[in-house]
C-alpha cells in the first residue's frame, strides 16, 4: 500500500510506501532513567491505579511471537486516555515553579497554594484527550482552562470538554497547527499559562515535563511484562505518534533498558508527519486530512522528539482508517477496551509482520500501546 503526502513548505506531493525501516538509526548511548518521584506524585491523584496489561496469545501464535500484549489506558485515573499521566506531572511542574514550591509538592498543596492567587489560567489546543486531561486537572486545582480545537472536532468531544470545565473554542476553518498559533497567541496576549505536550524553539521545558509524566505508564508496563513472562522484557514496541511527546518517551525509556528493543512508530495516513521527515531527513510539516485516529492527528513533530525518534526508531507504519478500525474489533473481542488511536499498533504490527521479514520471532515479546479507550467514530468503509 502506498500514499501521498503533501508537504506545507514548498508546497509539494510526494507517493510514499506504507512502511519505512529507518535508515536514520543510530547506535548512540542512551542515558534515560525515570524519577521515581514522578510515580509518586501520580499515586497522588484521585482514581490513582495501574492499568491493565492484556495477553493476546491468538495473536502470538497467528504471528509466531513467544508473547503478544496490550498495554489498555481506557481507564486512567478515570479517563479514557493515558494523557492526564503527562498534564497531570507538567502542569504542576509549571505551578510548583511559579508558586515557589518544591517539586515534589502533592497535589492537594499546589491547590492550596492556588488559593491565593487569582491570576493563573490555562491555555492549550487539543484533538480530545490531552485537552481533556488539562481540563481535568484545571478543576482539580480551581483555576480557568481554555481549549482551542480544530475544525474537525464533534459536538461530542467538545461536550466532554466543557464537562470538565474548560472554555473551549473552535476554529472554523483551523487545522491542528492552526490551534497551536491561537494557544500562542492567547498565552502572549493576555498571560495565561501555556501547558503543550509539543515543543517549537523556545518551548521546551513544559512538554519535556510532559514527556518525564508518561514514564509510569512503562514502568508499570515493565512490571506487568516481567511478571506475566517470568522476568523478560519487551523486544518489540508499538507506539501511535501524534506530535511526538508520548513516542519520545517510550524511545527514550526502552533503548536506555536495551538499546536492541526495536521500537516502531505509527501514524495514520491521514497525517504520517514522523515518517514524512524521516523521508526528509528533518522536521517536515505536511497537510494533513481526516482520520477516525483523531489523537493522531497531527502535521508537525515537535522539536525535542524529532531527534529521540529520528535516533531510535526501528521503523515507521503507517495505517489506514479501515484497518485501525477492524484492530478495534479485535481487541474489543479480546476484551481490551481500545479506539482507534490505540488499536492502530495491533495494525501496524500485523502489517509489519506481512510485509517485511521479522526474523528469530519464537522468543521475542510484543507489547502494543493502546492510548485510548473506544469512542464515537465514523465507520470506515
Amino acid at each position: 500500500m502506498s500514499y501521498k503526502v503533501k508537504h506545507l513548505d514548498p508546497d509539494a506531493s510526494f507517493e510514499r510506501p506504507s512502511i519505512l525501516v529507518n535508515n536514520l538509526h543510530t547506535d548512540r548511548e542512551w542515558k534515560q532513567e525515570i524519577d521515581p518521584a514522578v510515580e509518586e506524585f501520580h499515586k497522588t491523584l484521585p482514581y490513582y491505579g495501574e492499568t491493565k496489561l492484556h495477553s493476546l496469545p491468538t495473536v502470538a501464535e497467528e504471528l509466531g511471537f513467544s508473547h503478544v500484549f496490550v498495554k489498555d489506558e481506557s481507564t486512567r485515573f478515570g479517563l479514557p486516555s493515558f494523557k492526564i499521566l503527562g498534564a497531570s506531572w507538567a502542569i504542576c511542574q509549571a505551578l510548583c515553579r511559579r508558586l515557589d514550591l518544591p517539586k515534589t509538592a502533592k497535589l492537594s498543596e499546589v491547590t492550596e497554594a492556588l488559593k491565593a492567587r487569582d491570576d493563573i489560567r490555562l491555555v492549550t489546543c487539543t484533538e480530545g484527550n490531552w485537552g481533556r486531561a488539562c481540563s481535568r486537572m484545571a478543576k482539580y486545582l480551581n483555576i480557568p482552562c481554555m481549549v482551542y480545537v480544530p475544525w474537525f472536532m464533534n459536538d461530542y468531544t467538545q461536550g466532554l470538554l466543557r464537562s470538565e470545565g474548560a472554555e473551549v473554542t473552535l476554529l472554523p476553518n483551523g487545522s491542528y497547527d492552526d490551534t497551536i498559533a491561537a494557544v500562542k497567541q492567547d498565552s502572549e496576549t493576555n498571560g495565561a499559562l501555556m501547558v503543550m505536550d509539543t515543543s517549537w524553539e523556545g518551548y521546551t521545558e513544559f512538554p519535556q515535563w510532559v514527556t518525564d509524566g508518561y514514564g509510569t505508564m512503562l514502568t508499570e508496563t515493565d512490571r506487568q511484562v516481567a511478571a506475566q513472562t517470568g522476568s523478560k522484557t519487551a523486544d518489540l514496541a508499538f507506539v501511535s505518534v501524534g506530535v511526538g511527546s508520548w513516542a519520545h518517551s517510550v524511545v527514550s525509556h526502552f533503548k536506555a533498558r536495551d538499546k536492541n528493543t526495536k521500537i516502531v512508530t505509527v501514524e495514520p495516513i491521514a497525517a504520517p508527519s514522523f515518517k514524512e521527515s524521516l523521508h526528509c531527513g528533518q522536521i517536515t510539516p505536511i497537510e494533513t486530512g481526516e482520520t477516525i485516529m483523531n489523537g493522531m492527528n497531527c502535521g508537525t513533530t515537535s522539536t525535542i522528539a524529532w531527534p529521540i525518534l529520528r535516533d531510535g526508531s526501528y521503523a515507521a507504519v503507517i495505517v489506514a482508517d479501515i484497518e485501525s478500525h477492524e484492530s478495534v474489533q479485535h481487541l474489543q473481542s479480546e476484551g481490551a477496551n481500545a479506539g482507534p488511536c490505540g488499536a492502530a499498533t495491533l495494525a501496524a504490527l500485523r502489517k509489519l509482520c506481512a510485509e517485511t521479514d521479522l526474523p528469530d520471532r519464537k522468543d521475542k515479546v510484543v507489547v502494543l500501546f493502546s492510548t485510548e479507550g473506544i469512542r464515537e467514530y465514523e465507520v470506515p468503509n
